[in-house]
This record gives C-alpha cells, sequence and structure tokens, in this order.
C-alpha cells in the first residue's frame, strides 16, 4: 500500500513541474454498483461519491487528473432473500484525460480505494471486503471552458471484494463493478 501511495505521490509531483496549466475543485455524484466475474446473484446498489480534483493540463489536450473521492459501493445479494451489501471506500483515481477543443474529453486510468467501512447483513462474516481494491477507470464527458463539467466513468476492478473460502456460500472470485456519473467545477489556479 505504501508503494502504491508513494507512486501516486511522484505522479502528481512530476506532472506538477510539467503542467502548463493547473485547476482543482469539487466533484460529486451517484454510483451504481454491483459485483461481477462469478456466478454471484446480484443486483446493482445505488450509492454517491464526494471529494475533490486536482488538473495539471499539458497544452492544449492532454492533462493528468488526479482526485480523492469517498464512495459507497455495494450490490444487493440474493442469498435467501436480497440483503444490500455496503461498503465504503476512499478512492484515489490518477486519470489521464484527452480533451478535444469542443470541450468533450475521454479518460482512463489507474484507481486504488481504501476502505473505510462496511455494513454487511450477515454477522457471521467478519471482514468482508478487502482493505484495499485496486481498478482501472474509462470514461467520457464535457467540460466547459470555465471548468463545469459533468463526466461518465466505468470502473472495473482488478482485485476480488474480499478473501473467502471456497467452501463459501458464494463463489469467492468477484470484483467490484462501478459506474458514475458526476458533476465536477475545475477552478483554475494557473494559466
Amino acid at each position: 500500500m505504501r508503494k502504491i501511495s508513494l507512486l501516486v505521490l511522484l505522479s502528481v509531483f512530476s506532472s506538477a513541474a510539467f503542467a502548463q496549466s493547473f485547476s482543482i475543485g469539487p466533484k460529486a455524484g451517484i454510483n451504481i454498483s454491483n459485483y461481477t466475474g462469478s456466478d454471484i446473484e446480484s443486483d446493482a446498489r445505488v450509492g454517491y461519491h464526494l471529494g475533490g480534483i486536482m488538473n495539471f493540463g499539458i497544452g492544449q489536450v492532454f492533462s493528468i487528473q488526479p482526485e480523492v473521492l469517498f464512495s459507497t459501493q455495494g450490490a444487493k445479494i440474493d442469498n435467501m432473500g436480497k440483503k444490500e451489501f455496503k461498503t465504503s471506500y476512499v478512492s484515489v483515481p490518477v486519470m489521464l484525460k484527452f480533451r478535444a477543443k469542443g470541450g468533450f474529453y475521454f479518460e482512463f486510468g489507474p484507481q486504488a480505494s481504501f476502505k473505510t467501512g462496511e455494513d454487511i447483513p450477515d454477522q457471521t462474516i467478519d471482514h468482508f471486503a478487502k482493505n484495499l481494491d485496486l481498478a482501472g477507470a474509462v470514461g467520457l464527458g464535457y467540460q466547459a471552458n470555465f471548468g463545469l463539467g459533468i463526466g461518465a466513468r466505468y470502473i472495473a476492478g482488478f482485485s476480488k471484494v474480499g478473501d473467502f473460502d471456497q467452501s463459501a456460500a458464494m463463489n469467492p472470485d468477484f470484483k467490484n463493478s462501478v459506474i458514475q456519473f458526476s458533476l465536477f467545477f475545475a477552478i483554475p489556479a494557473h494559466k
């Protein structure tokens, strides 16, 4: 975990050294999350994300955008009746953004999420989710010249949600899957 944090900090500081523009601001939106990658029977759960962004522009098209977001995720699992499995994370995506002249952008990058809490209905499960969740993200959106933007992003988990025994009631190989819709405002701090 220290290596990942160090890598994120190093990329932020190195991109800041070459940045031609810099903006910072708030970001908020909704999450539609579920578990994928196994035979688990689940339905999507609606949550939210809230936090901040920093954007380091390099030229007119390319930028690096690290974010820190509080994010609620999980799913409704069909285990003798639908039960909501909720997990809260502090997520740190580092997105590479390509912006067209009209304001539309495409983004992709890695994301590390650190568990802050969980609400699991089955009291026999201790520590349902692992403390670290690694994922990749890809998204599209529009950002006006004055900084207001809207975006949609898909986040696919690379690591399993938890470490479970094969004898558990569910297949242990499921991962987080999240669709985010966001509104943000990148306030120019340096041009």
